[in-house]
């Protein structure tokens, strides 16, 4: 399952990845914000990484204004690897080197056609495991 986590400066991209996903009938999870109205990113970065570790298979994608706060907050769980991308290359290595369970997008930084290339790429890019299996083994 995809869990989708922003803040306030997230909210207007997080909405027009959840309008791509129902026109792609991808499922996902929103557990906020709601709205435009102010909030603090560790509250729902907290939120979402408790739902991301529900299950080994689920993968987030955490939005704020430049995407650094909520990488600071969900890397704080060992069991979390939230990967702030800016380019389809970086989504790409994220999954295939770092195993990220999270993508992290700047809401204020990132377009929404960007947005959804990094995001299908995230999606769809296996883990490679080996050499990099052993890096993430000294987390």
């Amino acid at each position: 399952m995809i869990i989708l986590a922003c803040d306030h400066a997230g909210f207007k991209l997080k909405e027009e990845i959840k309008a791509f996903f129902n026109s792609e009938n991808i499922s996902a999870i929103d557990v906020g914000c709601y709205s435009n109205d102010t909030v603090d990113y560790p509250d729902l970065a907290h939120a979402g990484v408790e739902r991301v570790l529900e299950n080994p298979q689920n993968v987030g994608i955490f939005i704020c204004g430049t995407g650094i706060g909520m990488s600071m907050v969900a890397n704080r769980n060992p069991k979390i690897r939230a990967a702030l991308c800016t380019s389809k290359q970086t989504a790409v290595l994220a999954r295939k080197h770092n195993d990220a369970n999270v993508l992290v997008l700047g809401g204020r930084h990132t377009s929404k056609r960007k947005a959804i290339k990094m995001i299908k790429l995230f999606l769809t890019t296996d883990f490679e495991r080996g050499r990099h299996q052993q890096r993430i083994n000294k987390f």
